[in-house]
């Protein structure tokens, strides 16, 4: 089979919804999902900004088995509020790992794995996202201690805002070239220092910079695939076959400092920040 049939035999994993990517990703038969849209789990603080909810606040949580072990998936839907994170959506994600960490901790394994796909922050909610989003983030930096979690960012929204950092204290980052992952999404730093700072629309510049290429050429993610669900399966399965690394990416401190220090904010660019920060 030439390249041309490879691209067009693959199923792509960007065009799935949260709850098809997480069906796809689990072993056939087994998909559950729980707190499923007919349990009516909705936003309470939308409606009252004349926003319509959606009955699962979209967040997606499932179990199943994974290469024949027990998983737990959380899947965002970019095509809710652009994958933002609510109260009622990150209590999900949050409820979810921790439920596997209560799993080790009643000596029963399980394989947790986040499929991002987020701009950050649900700004209707405020407050009540970020401190949510700091529930996933401390929950994941406990369950890193028993079994790798996995983070897998597909694209197009990416990963930004405070769910970026979320995905930076995974064991491990699966990313597509079409995916991003950043602090501040290029539309938002466009809108805030003007378009002589970073011009959105510059697609080539910004996968240059923030794109899944980028990421793991630089060391912030780890496994670079391309928009095919199988790939992007076994990725997650070579991850957990890894097991627990002797020291987490976000444990080193000092590297990371000693690294900024070879940065000139005023001459970067992607190519030389490559040079400088690979991890070969």
């Amino acid at each position: 089979m030439n390249a041309h049939d490879t691209f067009l035999a693959r199923h792509s994993f960007i065009e799935l919804t949260a709850r098809e990517r997480a069906q796809a990703l689990l072993d056939k038969g087994t998909f559950r999902e729980l707190i499923g849209p007919f349990d009516r789990l909705e936003s309470p603080w939308l409606p009252m900004q004349n926003i319509v909810c959606q009955s699962d606040d979209g967040a997606v949580i499932a179990r199943g088995m994974l290469g024949g072990e027990p998983a737990v998936i959380a899947a965002i839907e970019p095509a809710f509020q652009g994958g933002s994170i609510g109260e009622v959506s990150g209590a999900k994600i949050a409820a979810a790992l921790e439920m596997a960490l209560s799993e080790f901790d009643a000596g029963r394994a399980i394989r947790p794995v986040v499929l991002f796909e987020t701009g950050g922050v649900r700004l209707q909610e405020a407050n009540l996202g970020l401190a949510v989003i700091a529930e996933i983030q401390a929950a994941i930096v406990a369950l890193r201690r028993h079994v790798p979690v996995v983070g897998v960012i597909g694209g197009m929204v990416g990963c930004f805002g405070g769910m970026s950092l979320a995905a930076a204290l995974c064991t491990e980052l699966v990313m597509t070239r079409q995916a991003r992952l950043g602090m501040n999404g290029p539309e938002v730093i466009e809108q805030e220092a003007g378009i002589e700072e970073l011009d959105s629309g510059d697609r080539r510049l910004i996968w240059s910079m923030i794109g899944g290429e980028e990421r793991v050429a630089v060391g912030l993610a780890d496994t670079l695939v391309e928009d095919d669900t199988a790939q992007i399966r076994d990725a997650v399965l070579a991850a957990f076959a890894r097991g627990v690394p002797k020291r987490h990416r976000t444990e080193a401190v000092d590297a990371y400092l000693d690294q900024l220090t070879k940065v000139n904010p005023d001459a970067i660019d992607p190519d030389t920040l490559r040079q400088l920060w690979s991890p070969s």
